[in-house]
């Protein structure tokens, strides 16, 4: 098919996104080509799509135009679209018309513009650039670009308050663009595609509101709970779990429930000022969504990196991870700019707390949480109560010696447990050859013998902290959760191996070592639960409210 036909065939028509991410019950490139078959048999006059292997699956069943991406995680830790010449030359192969790639000021300054002149040279197929901003299109389209697609507007820390799909501004692209504009991104109904065509695009590329099954579900579920939690008086809480590299933030539920969430980029290195207005906004965005939920929070809760003077809210300590945020009072800052009630406490507590209230420490009195990304936190439940020790600082897991004069470590030490369990320790475990501990998770599910490797070197390490932990308190349970378990039950087994050469006596014990229940949002349902029991505990037991209210 030759450009002009393959814009001929686009041409006021709808373009339908299928992609499933790391983790969905869809994702399976033999599934999408299901869904893409779905969409043509609807209507579709293309198809978007993500990896070579979901590309050559879509290609066996349609002939319709197909854009291919490639996501890869940056080593920044943030996901760029197809962001070398080689994956686009492997989409082209697999099967894809044309290929898009981020445009934006990140996607510019890892060479995009150069990326769009060698694809148009050496592949010969039109190139999209998915953009943020009117300025990143114009450059786009001076550089080659063949259309200009709006998909990353309200992904992008200056676009970060764009929430919502704005035909305005593609109406703004279309004035100020010299190639085709297509809109795409957060359009999730007929009339905002109708809206799109009004404002000047050349086609819709809609995704998330025809082909993701558990976000379309969702928003009827959440319909339905808001309506009945108006009507029978269950509460809501706004939780934000303040990470290094993001923010996630959403309002829960008193049974549990996330009827909104959402994530940001986290300014960890601006200093405290910068963090304190950071969450300020945060939480009045939080707000306003509550609003349009039909909602008023009761509370708001906040889980950050640190050890937390729970009463006042200050941040008692904190490594460089997130610099001058030590003696920040921020329970008294966030209340005064509010006037929400504010629970503050550690991230690692936090989800500690958010597994007691709705995951798998329901029935659990004694048990053990660990996050494990960036560094390694332990949040531990003793006779029903979270140990927060004598002066805040408990649970401090990730910082005790493991190694003499070893790694250099973010709290000023060398040789903490932390700097051989976390993200980093398991690129360097690995020798360096994939850029991002998720690359090298998928690369062991791939039988990558030096990915496997790394994986059983760094549950080793964590084993022989555990197994200091387990000695000492007993636990029923340990829940592991945070990006380095997710999709990686070698840990765990690994773990569990070790765990049972090193504990004395074990098989007593029963312990049982589990991933989290409640996934990629698990510190925002944890400060939220904090929340809720800081209004708890200021009213009468007979309007406490408990997880399984």
């Amino acid at each position: 098919m030759t450009s002009s036909e393959i814009s001929r065939s686009m041409r006021g028509r709808l373009i339908v996104s299928c992609q499933a991410a790391n983790g969905d019950v869809f994702h399976d490139p033999q599934l999408m080509a299901r869904f893409a078959a779905a969409a043509v048999a609807g209507g579709a006059a293309g198809i978007r799509a993500n990896g070579c292997a979901d590309v050559s699956a879509i290609r066996k069943v349609t002939k319709v135009p197909i854009i291919g991406i490639e996501k890869v995680l940056h080593q920044d830790g943030l996901p760029l679209i197809t962001p070398s010449f080689d994956s686009a030359r492997g989409l082209v192969e697999a099967g894809a018309d044309m290929v898009a790639l981020d445009c934006t000021e990140r996607g510019q300054e890892m060479g995009a513009l150069t990326r769009i002149r060698e694809i148009k040279t050496h592949l010969r197929v039109p190139v999209m650039a998915d953009v943020a901003n009117v300025e990143q299109a114009i450059r786009a389209a001076e550089a080659g670009a063949d259309y200009v697609l709006s998909t990353l507007r309200g992904y992008t820390a200056e676009t970060r308050d764009a929430r919502d799909f704005d035909p305005a501004f593609i109406e703004e692209l279309v004035k100020a663009c010299s190639v085709p504009v297509i809109a795409e991104g957060r359009i999730s109904s007929p009339e905002q595609a109708r809206q799109a065509i009004a404002a000047g695009a050349m086609a819709v590329v809609v995704g998330t509101a025809i082909t993701r099954p558990a976000d379309i579900t969702r928003s009827f579920a959440v319909t339905v709970e808001t309506e009945y939690s108006r009507r029978h008086s269950v509460q809501y809480a706004i939780g934000i779990d303040l990470g290094g590299t993001r923010t996630k933030y959403g309002i829960a539920s008193s049974a549990g429930t996330l009827i909104f969430e959402d994530s940001v980029m986290t300014p960890a290195q601006a200093g405290a000022n910068a963090l304190l207005d950071h969450l300020k906004n945060v939480a009045q965005t939080a707000r306003k969504k509550a609003a349009e939920l039909g909602c008023e929070p009761l509370a708001l809760g906040i889980a950050t990196a640190g050890w937390i003077e729970t009463e006042t809210g200050r941040v008692a300590f904190a490594t460089d991870n997130l610099p001058g945020w030590t003696g920040t009072p921020v329970g008294e800052a966030l209340s005064a700019a509010s006037g929400f009630t504010v629970a503050v406490e550690n991230d690692a507590n936090a989800l500690a707390v958010g597994e007691k209230h709705f995951g798998a420490a329901k029935s659990l009195r004694d048990f053990a949480c660990l996050t494990l990304g960036t560094g390694l936190g332990a949040g531990c439940y003793v006779g029903n109560r979270l140990n927060r020790g004598g002066h805040y600082f408990a649970n401090a897991l990730g910082h005790i010696p493991l190694v003499s004069d070893g790694e250099p470590c973010s709290c000023g030490l060398r040789g903490c447990l932390e700097t051989y369990v976390n993200a980093a320790a398991l690129i360097r475990y690995a020798n360096g050859a994939h850029a991002t501990a998720q690359d090298v998770i998928a690369a062991a599910h791939s039988s990558d013998r030096q990915a496997i490797e790394a994986i059983r070197i760094l549950a080793r390490h964590l084993a022989r902290g555990c197994a200091a932990l387990v000695s000492l308190m007993d636990p029923e349970a340990l829940i592991l959760g945070g990006g380095l378990v997710e999709n990686n039950p070698l840990l765990i087994s690994v773990l569990a191996e070790e765990l049972a050469r090193l504990v004395r006596p074990w098989e007593n014990r029963a312990l049982r070592i589990i991933p989290s229940q409640l996934g990629y949002y698990g510190g925002v349902l944890g400060a939220a639960a904090l929340a809720f029991e800081r209004v708890h505990e200021a009213q009468p037991a007979d309007h406490l409210i408990t997880a399984n209210s």
